[in-house]
């Protein structure tokens, strides 16, 4: 009798110290056909984190906001908002077009105010300007004489740097040769006219955004943030536009 229980108490011992069962067998149920081989390690699995830079362009995405403008003519017209900042943007090509080419024309100093006891006029309505060579603009003050002074004061107070000679009511203007000096004067007058319309185009923003608070009553909220958000957006693109039509500007006067 002691031997049997000798004898069984040898072999739990045995089968307790046996090598550990493999790995792969001791895989929960659910994944254990993930391990078909005894000898393959069952799979890692490897939870990915979103990145800090995924995160912030995730982040700085926003939803563009698209309203059917019949359905809000009511409280503004967005094809009038619209056209007004189409009309900055064309202004904008305009005078870049007229006023900074490299080669000087009488429209040249189209862009020059000139502040009279009666207002501010531009130079070509209150002179006749007329390009005499193509280092010489004169400007005839015959029909204005009186504003002669004016003119001369505003075309020394311009950003051309010009140095205008005074013959009685005749102003002549002796334009800068094409030097690197007066291609970034150009260029600086480039961004003058751009930080202009851009002041243009948050002008109409705003006063679209005044006028929509002003006839808010008894329209949801949810309409009116949508509209403020579509101007927004409206003048978020307009001042894109604007600055690659300074960027190709730029290069073009700064070769």
């Amino acid at each position: 009798m002691a031997c049997s229980r000798l004898g069984l108490l040898r072999s739990v011992l045995s089968f307790t110290r046996s090598p550990l069962l493999p790995a792969c067998t001791r895989v929960p149920p659910l994944l254990q056909h993930r391990c078909p081989h005894p000898d393959v390690p069952p799979p890692c699995y490897a939870r990915y984190y979103a990145t800090k830079k995924s995160k912030a362009k995730a982040k700085g995405q926003t939803g563009k906001v698209s309203i059917n403008a019949a359905l809000v003519e009511d409280i503004i017209s967005l094809e009038e908002v619209k056209e007004d900042m189409a009309t900055v943007l064309e202004t904008l090509k305009d005078d870049f077009s007229r006023n900074l080419g490299i080669r000087t024309s009488a429209g040249a100093l189209d862009h020059i105010t000139v502040t009279t006891k009666d207002g501010k006029f531009p130079l070509n309505q209150l002179g006749q300007i007329s390009m005499k060579s193509p280092q010489l603009i004169v400007v005839n003050m015959t029909s204005y004489p009186e504003a002669t002074a004016a003119a001369v004061r505003s075309l020394q107070e311009s950003s051309m740097k010009l140095n205008p000679e005074v013959e009685g009511s005749i102003i002549r203007v002796p334009i800068p040769k094409v030097t690197r000096e007066h291609r970034e004067n150009l260029a600086k007058l480039a961004k003058q006219f751009s930080n202009k319309a851009k002041e243009s185009v948050r002008r109409v923003r705003t006063n679209a955004l005044t006028h929509v608070k002003k006839v808010k009553e008894g329209v949801s909220e949810d309409t009116i943030r949508l509209i403020e958000k579509q101007v927004q957006q409206m003048a978020d693109s307009y001042t894109a536009d604007i600055d690659k039509q300074l960027a190709t500007k730029t290069k073009e006067l700064l070769g």
